[in-house]
């Protein structure tokens, strides 16, 4: 359970002002069809954290317990000063229609993840616990809870969201998990 929560936590907090929720925001504007969106969204975090999660449980077994709690502990500390830096959208994903409205979500999620903040919190998040599909569904989830907000009422919230002190508090979990991860925190725990 523990997996999932973190997971659902972690997540929820790094996307607030992520690349990926500044496209649901775009998205939503340019299609006004929310439905879709949502379930493109949905779709393209499964199939994204899914190939992430088998990387970090990959990763994990490669290296063995000892040197993999220093490659977490030191990823989760950089993940704490990553979140600090703010994301844009940076004109990689395509919101052409031509797909329709699903399948542009589903692809322009898919890629605007690759190598994002939360994808590699979800190979690290893999690596550390021992059931990736709880990670899964935790990062999942918390993806969904940051962006079907940003669907549906993205003009009416986003200037209300204190982002910084939002990625304060994501990366101060980030910290708090690679200090923890480094001192052994959680190793008697099969993690």
């Amino acid at each position: 359970m523990d997996a999932f929560l973190v997971s659902t936590g972690i997540v929820a907090l790094a996307e607030i002002g992520d690349k990926t929720q500044l496209l649901a925001f775009l998205l939503a504007a340019r299609f006004r069809r929310p439905l879709p969106i949502v379930f493109g969204i949905f779709v393209a975090t499964i199939a994204n954290h899914a190939f992430a999660a088998a990387v970090g449980a990959l990763v994990s077994k490669l290296l063995g317990p000892e040197v993999m709690r220093w490659v977490l502990g030191l990823a989760f500390i950089g993940m704490a000063a990553w979140i600090m830096v703010p994301d844009d959208i940076d004109g990689n994903e395509s919101t052409g229609a031509r797909f329709g409205v699903f399948m542009t979500t589903v692809i322009a999620f898919f890629l605007a993840e690759m190598g994002d903040k939360t994808q590699v919190a979800t190979v690290a998040l893999a690596a550390r616990y021992t059931s990736a599909v709880a990670v899964v569904a935790g990062t999942t989830l918390g993806m969904m809870l940051a962006n079907v907000p940003a669907v549906y009422f993205g003009d009416r919230i986003a200037g209300r969201v204190p982002l910084k002190l939002v990625h304060g508090l994501a990366a101060l979990i980030f910290l708090v998990l690679g200090v923890a991860t480094l001192l052994g925190a959680g190793q008697n725990l099969g993690f």
